[in-house]
């Protein structure tokens, strides 16, 4: 019977109703998440304060498409193109180019980010779930959508309520936000999230390459390793926050991962039921005012008359209109929506952050807090917070970004990821502004200073001389410690000194050499390797004799004096034994 279901979902026969019941009992019954006893698993557990509050989700909690998969497995699947029966198969088939991008977003991660392990069918099963993989692959040679893939606005109505955050330029709505392309990012999130994928410039959520490298590392951050069933449900409700919608997304990568294959761009199956309930068709919609994207068509609800109303974040169901209540003639009012928390923010405050510094390398050991708060001073929750670290430095959040979305809890404080501080040197600005509300940002100043060390030693204990005009025997090395750590990466000089009280360079005595064989008494640009080692270059002697200072220095104030020991060689006096004395024997002896 749970066959049957699939197939009649499949087709488009089944109600919305159906549709939401069958995801809910298949995916209760069969998830991957869920073992045979019914026992919940990570799969199960409620969504962790990371995923429901990071980001505010990719696609705003936008509808997405419910069809569930074969319980038949694709394999063994054709080499090209679609099975001619079997609708496995069929379903297995993954548009050339949407599969390519996928692909090719795989490698990407796997090169920047090799800890995340994403595996390129989890964005296929998004891809599923949220476009039906591009319409079936409607799109050019390019990877763009051949017309704009758009979600309904988000409004309010039986969706999240995001007031427009792009004037317009992805969704062509001025009002409010609407999700974009065949990954359904929502503005707000492309404009940290974007990605170049295919290499021509441009930042496009409507082409395939870019969004499918946009959601990679989008489901990359935060240090995820989606190897872990734990990591993975995170970054999955953080795309979506809806437990259906999670259980959804684990079944088609379960498929996928059963065997998937090529077919040609425009004949990739089209999904039929939407968690809005609106049928098979796409997701593309317009608001009276609102202005269309190039290319698109404005296409009519299921149910012109109708509030699409669902009773879950990207949920089915629909309400029948209610009959008038004010006698015919009479002028309509137009609906006041009550302001969002979001509408209430007048600035933002630090909560408390005080003094960002870390050593190049580091993690800083403060996080930034920020509290959002009315005119009157009340912190105000559930509000979403951008952290931008803006300006020419490598300093990152965990998870390599440069922009973090965060949303306010109960105290109205947004506490962003950990700054790891990369290896330029200086002045950090990473300024806290309020997603999709115009108030004055807040500026917070992090200092990254240069790698130091504040002790250094020698490895070993062996005794450095050398002979007049030779070469000493070994070289030196030191190893570099902070507060007992290793010093990896720290800058070093070493100088061959008058004396202990002169640390001017002195003009005799051992030397190195540079690449031109000349002789050198001082190396600058040294630097201690991972382990915290630096091992000096062969250092000579001249004609002088005597004990001769090496002093090696480090950034942070460390610094080591070796003696260095030049004399001539030792000559040894002729033994006894080795002495010439005239020889005797009987025939040289006088005779009697």
């Amino acid at each position: 019977m749970a066959a049957q279901f699939g197939r009649r979902l499949r087709k488009g026969a089944a109600t919305t109703a159906v549709a939401a019941v069958a995801v809910a009992a298949l995916s209760a019954s069969q998830a991957p998440g869920v073992n045979d006893h019914g026992r919940q698993s990570a799969a199960d557990a409620s969504p962790s304060p990371e995923a429901s509050a990071s980001d505010g989700s990719a696609t705003g909690n936008s509808p997405y498409y419910t069809d569930l998969p074969p319980l038949k497995s694709p394999n063994p699947s054709p080499s090209t193109g679609p099975a001619p029966g079997g609708t496995g198969a069929t379903e297995a088939g993954i548009p050339a180019t949407v599969l390519d991008a996928y692909k090719k977003a795989e490698a990407a991660l796997r090169e920047k980010k090799p800890g995340c392990n994403l595996p390129w069918q989890l964005l296929a099963a998004i891809g599923r779930v949220e476009s039906g993989q591009a319409r079936g692959g409607r799109v050019d040679a390019d990877g763009t959508t051949l017309k704009p893939i758009l979600g309904p606005q988000l409004d309010g109505n039986g969706f999240a309520l995001i007031k427009d955050t792009d004037d317009g330029a992805y969704d062509g709505n001025s009002s409010y936000d609407q999700a974009v392309g065949p990954m359904q990012f929502i503005p707000s999130t492309w404009a940290w999230a974007g990605r170049d994928g295919n290499a021509d410039g441009k930042k496009d959520p409507n082409n395939i390459y870019d969004a499918a490298l946009a959601a990679g590392h989008y489901l990359c951050r935060n240090n995820w390793d989606l190897s872990q069933q734990g990591d993975l449900d995170r970054a999955i409700l953080s795309y979506n926050n809806s437990r259906e919608y999670l259980n959804l997304v684990m079944r088609w990568l379960e498929y996928y991962r059963k065997g998937a294959h090529e077919v040609p761009n425009g004949t990739g199956t089209l999904p039929g039921n939407r968690s809005d309930g609106r049928a098979n068709g796409s997701p593309t919609t317009t608001v009276p005012g609102a202005t269309t994207p190039s290319g698109s068509t404005p296409k009519p609800g299921p149910n012109p008359g109708k509030s699409e109303t669902p009773d879950k974040p990207g949920g089915g169901g629909s309400t029948t209109p209610k009959p008038p209540t004010t006698p015919p003639g009479t002028p309509s009012t137009p609906p006041t929506t009550p302001p969002t928390p979001t509408d209430t923010v007048a600035h933002l405050e630090d909560a408390g952050t005080g003094k960002l510094t870390a050593m190049a390398g580091d993690a800083f050991g403060r996080r930034i807090s920020t509290r959002a708060e009315t005119e009157a001073g009340k912190s105000v929750a559930k509000v979403r917070v951008r952290f931008t670290i803006v300006g020419d430095t490598d300093t990152t959040f965990t998870g390599g970004e440069h922009v973090a979305t965060v949303a306010t809890n109960s105290s109205g404080v947004a506490v962003a990821p950990e700054l790891r501080a990369g290896e330029k040197t200086g002045t950090v600005t990473v300024r806290a502004t309020v997603v999709g509300r115009t108030v004055p940002g807040l500026d917070y100043k992090a200092t990254v200073t240069e790698r130091a060390a504040d002790a250094l030693a020698r490895t070993d204990d062996a005794a450095l001389t050398c002979t007049p005009g030779g070469t000493f025997a070994d070289q030196v090395e030191v190893k570099a410690t902070y507060k007992g750590a290793v010093a990896d990466g720290v800058a070093a000089t070493a100088t061959l000194i008058k004396s202990a009280d002169d640390p001017a360079v002195t003009d005799k005595g051992p030397y190195f050499k540079d690449a031109d064989g000349k002789t050198v008494r001082t190396l600058t640009g040294l630097k201690t390797d991972a382990k915290g080692l630096l091992k000096l270059p062969k250092l000579y002697a001249d004609d002088a004799t005597g004990t001769f200072l090496l002093r090696v220095t480090t950034a942070g104030g460390a610094a080591l004096t070796v003696e260095l020991t030049v004399a001539a060689a030792e000559t040894s006096s002729p033994s006894p034994s080795t002495s010439q004395t005239p020889s005797t024997s009987p025939s040289d002896s006088p005779s009697a």
